[in-house]
């Protein structure tokens, strides 16, 4: 596939997804593909999320092609997240997977379309992405670790599917392995970020879990920091271990540059787990953080790995 053709269209009138349905200009507008790929780079690279959706060590031509792809996944997040009313969200959900279906000329998919096609990307991945943010806005509880995974079977492991997808790999065997991966970084999230759920009233923790260890509903919503807690999330921090593990050897079968990045990745992860073991569990308190120093030393360190794997070999 030649690579598409980098967008040149101002940003000017670009709106971030819950604005955007929000304006008539925009949802009646007209979009041509040069215009929709601007808005998707636009909006992979304007958004207040704090990674970057294109890693350098991709190759030039997939660049946007990953825009595309995370345009999609990032208004179907807004659209959930963004809103602030769950009937409206699950109204916007329900438009977005008949967008998905259909022909129209929403920038998003005016951009996605080619990416789908050249790409070979499994339409099955989008819609579980779309039942994940749906699930979201009516479940906010999880019984116990099938639960849990069941979830993060729509909302985790397409976007891992799709990576590879992207990179050229559509074999089932790679995607498993992806899984576990994917299930792990989804893991590790909801683990650091148990105190900002607890703001949206989700609690991700495992409700057998949290009673195993005498903690209730109540002592999580209301952010109570007990040693019941801290081994419940040491018992949830292990779980999520075993999926990193089971997802390493990924990597190996990988081109050297995608390899390096799903390493990265897993490496990033892993140091969340890290973290909340070395504050002791108490996410309650104050929420993990990887700091931009972290971040590059850990970039050092994967690189010096790789190096000496090359020098070895």
């Amino acid at each position: 596939m030649a690579p598409l053709k980098q967008p040149s269209s101002p940003s000017r009138g670009f709106l971030q997804p819950a604005a955007f349905v929000a304006d008539a200009a925009s949802m009646e507008r007209r979009w041509s593909l040069q215009e929709s790929l601007a808005y998707t780079r636009w909006l992979s690279t304007n958004h207040y999320e704090n990674f970057h959706v294109v890693s350098f060590l991709l190759p030039k031509e997939l660049h946007q092609d990953f825009y595309n792809v995370y345009a999609f996944c990032r208004w179907a997040d807004d659209l959930g997240d963004e809103i602030g009313d769950t009937a409206e969200s699950l109204r916007l959900l329900r438009w977005w997977r008949e967008l998905l279906a259909s022909e129209n000329g929403h920038p998003v998919f005016v951009a996605l379309r080619p990416t789908i096609a050249a790409r070979r990307l499994p339409m099955v991945c989008f819609e579980n992405l779309i039942s994940a943010f749906e699930h979201d806005q009516v479940v906010m509880r999880y019984r116990n670790w099938d639960e849990v995974m069941a979830y993060c079977v729509n909302s985790a492991n397409p976007v891992g599917r799709l990576v590879l997808a992207l990179c050229g790999y559509h074999d089932e065997a790679r995607a498993v392995l992806s899984d576990n991966t994917c299930s792990g970084l989804q893991l590790a999230n909801f683990w650091q970020d148990v105190r900002v759920d607890v703001g949206k009233g989700r609690i991700y923790l495992p409700q057998d879990l949290l009673m195993r260890h005498g903690v209730s509903e109540a002592d999580v919503l209301g952010l109570r920091q007990s040693a019941g807690f801290e081994a419940a999330m040491r018992e949830a921090v292990v779980y999520a271990r075993g999926f990193f593990e089971a997802g390493l050897p990924l990597i190996p079968t990988l081109d050297a540059r995608l390899a390096l990045d799903i390493e990265l990745f897993s490496r990033g992860g892993m140091a969340i787990l890290d973290k909340i073991e070395a504050g002791g569990y108490q996410v309650l308190d104050a929420r993990p953080k990887i700091e931009k120093s972290e971040r590059v030393w850990l970039l050092a360190k994967t690189i010096l790995s790789w190096s000496k794997k090359r020098i070895v070999g």
